[in-house]
């Protein structure tokens, strides 16, 4: 196959993790070292870069910096929630995206999301197609929920996972001090999958794990979940609680709905406050007079001191991957993991699967991995998580603390 000269673009979209840095880094290198590749544009804030033609030019970075994205949270090129219309319906952005390639003359495209981003990139992918203009879309798949259809896991969730895990042994160890009992309810991410909640069952294996956890694949139920607290507690004296913030009830209403209304760029309501509400449920309705709430909240996404090894790298993979498929031909497929065994040891690979299997689709836990009372998960859930989890990476500090990419981001001209 003759190869195609051109730019490239990467653009990050959607929340943030503690590893897309490290897919950017992956991108961004290999894209750097193919001689394909004419120039590697980073776009400010995803898609709306692109639209409001505010490219950076990576390749007037300094190389040590863009090594140090490897243990830089968030999104250092800039992240965005910005839904592009059906091209059927509105081609605006469209028209606007294909005069920006040829202005560039871009023939790459990276797209590091979700499940959102992977429907931006099909859409793209399928109109450049459309209007007769070579350009090879590649999604790098990036979410702390793991709820990404088609691959084993996501790079993001290992990271947050160890981080759940780990603040909630703490949180075990914290609320055991007194002599008098308490309840509490730990809130977690996660709106339709429960991926991240049941990763506080790590905890267990150092024996401080959640008594009780509530994922979004079953049904909650007000009276069976004061219930399961009412008998832990008079049990042990203390009752812990992992709780996904997507818990709803039978008729799909989010138990936490009442508490908030807004939404993002794409619709989804914007949840919180579960652990408020059900702390002031228990404190109403049970003899337990010490109750506390606590809502992990960003910390999850953006912790990077608790950040895996094996996710960082596999990170850095994804994106490495998604070059290396773009120039050898491929386009509008989204990079994926595949889960090995190699020398009886964890092993992970890529492979690549179809944007359109991809885009608004999710992966929820498997029912046979929750307890049958639905307030836990079993021993296969543990041994899916546990592998992504592993290991310590190197960080460069300074004074002690974490020292981030500083990237200068010098507009293409």
């Amino acid at each position: 196959m003759e190869q195609l000269k051109g730019a490239c673009i990467l653009g990050q979209s959607g929340g943030p993790t503690a590893v897309i840095n490290a897919s950017a880094y992956g991108v961004i290198k290999a894209a750097l070292d193919a001689d394909c590749i004419t120039a590697v544009y980073g776009a400010e804030h995803g898609i709306k870069g692109v639209l409001n033609d505010r490219l950076f030019d990576m390749g007037r970075e300094d190389p040590k910096e863009l090594e140090l994205l490897r243990n830089t949270p968030s999104s250092e090129l800039g992240s965005c929630r910005y839904k592009l219309a059906e091209p059927e319906v509105d081609d605006t952005d469209y028209r606007k995206i294909h005069e920006i390639f040829k202005k560039y003359n871009v023939r790459y495209f990276f797209y590091n999301g979700g499940n959102d981003s992977m429907d931006t990139c099909d859409k793209i992918s399928r109109y450049m197609d459309k209007v007769g203009y070579e350009c090879r879309v590649i999604g790098v798949p990036k979410t702390i929920d793991n709820d990404l259809f088609g691959t084993d896991h996501c790079p993001g969730f290992g990271s947050a996972a160890k981080y759940i895990a780990t603040s909630t042994a703490e949180v075990y160890k914290d609320a055991h001090v007194y002599d008098t009992g308490m309840v509490t309810i730990i809130e977690i991410m996660g709106r339709h999958a429960g991926w991240l909640a049941a990763a506080s069952s790590l905890a267990s294996l150092s024996g401080c794990g959640p008594d009780l956890i509530y994922l979004p694949e079953t049904n909650f139920v007000m009276d069976r979940f004061l219930e399961d607290v009412e008998r832990v507690y008079k049990e042990k004296g203390n009752c812990l609680v992992a709780v996904s913030e997507g818990a709803h009830y039978e008729n799909g209403l989010f138990v936490s709905e009442v508490q908030k209304s807004a939404t993002d760029g794409f619709g989804h309501m914007q949840l919180g406050g579960l652990s408020v509400l059900l702390a002031d449920v228990v404190k109403k309705n049970t003899g337990v007079k010490k109750v506390r709430d606590i809502e992990l909240s960003l910390l999850q996404r953006c912790a990077a001191h608790m950040a895996s090894k094996t996710d960082i790298d596999e990170a850095v993979l994804a994106g490495k991957a998604a070059v290396e498929a773009a120039v050898a031909g491929e386009t509008g497929k989204m990079v994926a993991f595949e889960r090995e065994t190699v020398n009886d040891k964890y092993a992970c690979r890529t492979k690549l699967v179809p944007l359109t299997s991809v885009a608004n689709l999710e992966k929820k836990i498997p029912m046979d991995w929750i307890t049958m009372e639905g307030n836990g998960v079993n021993q296969k859930y543990i041994e899916y998580a546990l592998p992504l989890i592993q290991g310590e990476p190197e960080r460069t500090t300074k004074y002690s603390l974490p020292r981030f990419a500083k990237l200068k981001k010098i507009l293409a001209e």
